[in-house]
């Protein structure tokens, strides 16, 4: 079981644009989550609320969590490694 704020969105179907939801990154880190916290299942470190969705602590302040890399270039790859773009890719259920 994840949890998750109770007004954050709802996870949109798999292939969908990414709706900030955090299911994903709440089950488990991507590449990049696996470098920051230091684990490889179980919430993401970098997972953040901004208020109204969930985002990669690594594209939205990425100084908090690496800070001996340029922030230009930890954003770059953090893009990358999360597919940012691409659309979900989390095959979970939420009900």
């Amino acid at each position: 079981m994840i949890r998750l704020r109770a007004d954050a969105p709802a996870k949109p179907v798999e292939g969908a644009t990414c709706n900030g939801c955090g299911v994903c990154c709440a089950w488990a880190p991507c590449p990049a989550g696996i470098w920051v916290s230091g684990r490889r299942q179980g919430r993401c470190r970098a997972l953040a609320w901004d208020g109204a969705r969930y985002r990669c602590g690594l594209l939205a302040q990425p100084r908090r969590f690496v800070r001996w890399l340029p922030a230009a270039w930890t954003r770059r790859a953090a893009a990358r490694w999360i597919a940012a773009g691409q659309g979900c890719d989390a095959a979970l259920s939420t009900s």
